[in-house]
C-alpha cells in the first residue's frame, strides 16, 4: 500500500484541486519550473507530512458499506433462497481461475476464484471494479449492477448465470484469465526511488515515480499486490527481469473501445462512481471514483472538460493552506504515478475542480477526496483518451449539497470551508479544512 501524505490531504482541498493561476496541471509535462530552493531547516518545523494510511478495518468499512444503494434501484425480488459460497480467497491460483467452475450466485462477504474472475472480467467489459483483489466488495457490486442495467438484466448486484454468461460475451470470451506474461522491458523499467516525506524534498526530484517494481506491476496488471503474489508464489516481484515471464490477469486492452462515441460524463457523489455515455445515455465505461464528503463536497450541476493534461506537475501553495507558515515557498511537484494528482489531471469548468489519478488506487470508492474526482491511475489513463474539449460533465448525488447552489454548482469553496468550520467549532485546523479527507 502505498503512504498517503499529510500535505496531500492539506493541499487537495485548494491546490491539487486548483486550476488557477500556477497550477502545476495546466502546464505541459515538460514546462520549465522553479524547485523550492531551501537549506536543510526549511521544513523543520512544518508539522508532520506522513498521514497514516488507512487501516484494514477503514479499508473494509469502505468495501463494506451500502450507501451506494440509495441512488440505485436494486432488484430484490424473487431472489431466492442464499447460497452460502464454500470459496476462500486462499483457494486463489492460477490453475482454479483458469479450470474451475464459477460459483454461483455470486455476491456479499465472500473472497476467493469466482470474485476474482468476475473482476477481470468487469475490467475486460469496461466496468472496472477498480483495484482486484479477489474480495467483494461494493466497487464490484456496483459495477455488476450497472452492467446489469445496460445488458437488460435483473439488477440484483450480484452475479447469477445469466450474468456471467453476458459478461463473459462482452470481456471477449478470454480462453484464459489468467495468462503467462513474459516480462518487456519497459514492463520492469524504473527508476524506482524511496520518497522523501519532505514537500521541498519532493520537489527537487525528476520524477515522483514508483517505489518498488512490484508497485509499478500491480498498477500495470490492476491487481492489488498481495494478490499478484498470490498467482506468482515464491517470486520475489522486486526483483523480476525482463524475460521473465509471470502468471497475471487478462486485464482489458488499453486500446478497447465499444460502440459509440463519450457525450457525456455523469459522476455519482453518493454512488461513488464515473461514467461515460454516449448521446443516448447507454453506460459505455464505468469507473469506481472517490468524491468529495460532507464537509468539502463536490460540485453540484453540469460543466464541462476544458483541458486534459497527461503527468501533470503539482503546485504545492502554504497561502492556501492552514498550520503552514504563509512565508514558506511554494514547491513544483514533478509528474509521477505518486503525484498528489496521478498520471492524469482533467481541468473541469467548475473552478478548483478536476478529474484525476491517484497514488493511492486501494482506496478509490472506499473513501474521500477534498472534492475532485478521482480514478485509479489506469482508470483515468484509459478515460483521457477518450473525452476531449467541452465533454461535458454532470454531478448528481452530492453529499453536502442542498437546493441552495447557484447555476454554478454551489456557493464558492471558501463559503463550504466556512461551513465546514462552523459546524466543526470553529477549530482552524487542517483536518477541518480538508472535511478530514484522505487525499
Amino acid at each position: 500500500m502505498k503512504r498517503t501524505y499529510l500535505w496531500a490531504l492539506a493541499v487537495v482541498a485548494l491546490g491539487a484541486c486548483s486550476d488557477g493561476d500556477g497550477d502545476a496541471a495546466a502546464k505541459a509535462p515538460d514546462a520549465p519550473i522553479q524547485t523550492a530552493q531551501a537549506d536543510s531547516g526549511v521544513a523543520a518545523d512544518l508539522p508532520p507530512v506522513v498521514e497514516p494510511e488507512l487501516t484494514p478495518e477503514e479499508l473494509e468499512r469502505g468495501r463494506n458499506s451500502n450507501e451506494w444503494t440509495s441512488v440505485v434501484q436494486l432488484d430484490t425480488t424473487g431472489g431466492g433462497t442464499a447460497v452460502k459460497n464454500p470459496e476462500k480467497w486462499a483457494m486463489i491460483s492460477t490453475e482454479q481461475i483458469n479450470t474451475g467452475a464459477a460459483f454461483l450466485p455470486l455476491g456479499g462477504d465472500v473472497g476467493g476464484p469466482s470474485v476474482y474472475r468476475v473482476q477481470i472480467l468487469l475490467d475486460r467489459a469496461l466496468f472496472s471494479p477498480g483495484m482486484m483483489d479477489g474480495r467483494w466488495g461494493k466497487n464490484t457490486a456496483k459495477a455488476v449492477y450497472f452492467f446489469q442495467q445496460r445488458e437488460g438484466l435483473r439488477t440484483t448486484g450480484r452475479v447469477d448465470s445469466a450474468t456471467y454468461e453476458k459478461l463473459a460475451e462482452a470481456a471477449g470470451r478470454p480462453q484464459q484469465l489468467v495468462v503467462s506474461h513474459t516480462l518487456t522491458p519497459e514492463d520492469v523499467k524504473g527508476p524506482f526511488i524511496e520518497l522523501p516525506d519532505s514537500i521541498y524534498d519532493l520537489a527537487k526530484l525528476d520524477c515522483t515515480c514508483y517505489e518498488s517494481l512490484s508497485e509499478k506491476l500491480s498498477e500495470t496488471f490492476h491487481t492489488s499486490p498481495e494478490l499478484l503474489a498470490k498467482l506468482n508464489p515464491g517470486v520475489n516481484l522486486d526483483g523480476v527481469q525482463a524475460g521473465q515471464t509471470l502468471n497475471v490477469p487478462n486485464v482489458r486492452d488499453p486500446d478497447a473501445r465499444v460502440q459509440g462515441r463519450v457525450a457525456e460524463l455523469a459522476v455519482s457523489g453518493r454512488g461513488s462512481y464515473l461514467h461515460a455515455l454516449d448521446a443516448n445515455g447507454r453506460i459505455l465505461y464505468h469507473f469506481p471514483s472517490t468524491l468529495g464528503g460532507t464537509y468539502e463536497p463536490s460540485p453540484q450541476g453540469e460543466f464541462k472538460v476544458t483541458a486534459v493534461t497527461k503527468k501533470p506537475w503539482w503546485h504545492f501553495q502554504p497561502k492556501l493552506l492552514e498550520k503552514v507558515p504563509d512565508d514558506r515557498p511554494d514547491a513544483k511537484i514533478p509528474p509521477g504515478p505518486n503525484n498528489a494528482v496521478g498520471m492524469v489531471w482533467m481541468t473541469l469548468s467548475a473552478p478548483h475542480y478536476g478529474i484525476h489519478g491517484t497514488k493511492s488506487p486501494e482506496t478509490i470508492g472506499y473513501a474521500t477526496s477534498a472534492g475532485c474526482v478521482r480514478l485509479t491511475n489506469w482508470d483515468v489513463l484509459f478515460l483521457a483518451d477518450r473525452v476531449t474539449k467541452n465533454t461535458p460533465v454532470r454531478f448528481r448525488d452530492i453529499q453536502g449539497r442542498t437546493g441552495e447552489q447557484d447555476a454554478s454548482g454551489a456557493g464558492s469553496r471558501e463559503d463550504s470551508l466556512q461551513k465546514a468550520r462552523a459546524r466543526s467549532g470553529g477549530a482552524d485546523s487542517a483536518a477541518s479544512r480538508t472535511g478530514r479527507s484522505r487525499s
